[in-house]
């Protein structure tokens, strides 16, 4: 499988916030364009998921980001609310 494409820009323009997914080769990331985290997962959900980065040849995180990018919407708008 190949490597999917994201590129997340935050934008922020006067009380509003803009996350934008544009292309970008997962695979060609190196771990300085990344952030570690920590997740808490169902560990049969886990298990299922290291195996099939295993059967796609890729890593565990690969499969998450590829997964986050297909679930995720283009584009992500969040305004301030005047009070």
């Amino acid at each position: 499988m190949q490597g999917g494409k994201f590129e997340n820009t935050v934008h922020n323009h006067n009380d509003t916030l803009t996350s934008t997914t544009t292309s970008r080769s997962i695979l060609s990331m190196t771990t300085t364009d990344k952030q570690r985290v920590t997740l808490f997962l169902n560990p049969n959900l886990l298990k299922h998921a290291k195996a099939q980065a295993v059967i796609e040849d890729i890593t565990l995180t690969v499969l998450v980001e590829l997964a986050l990018v297909a679930y995720l919407p283009k584009e992500t708008v969040i305004k301030k609310v005047q009070i």
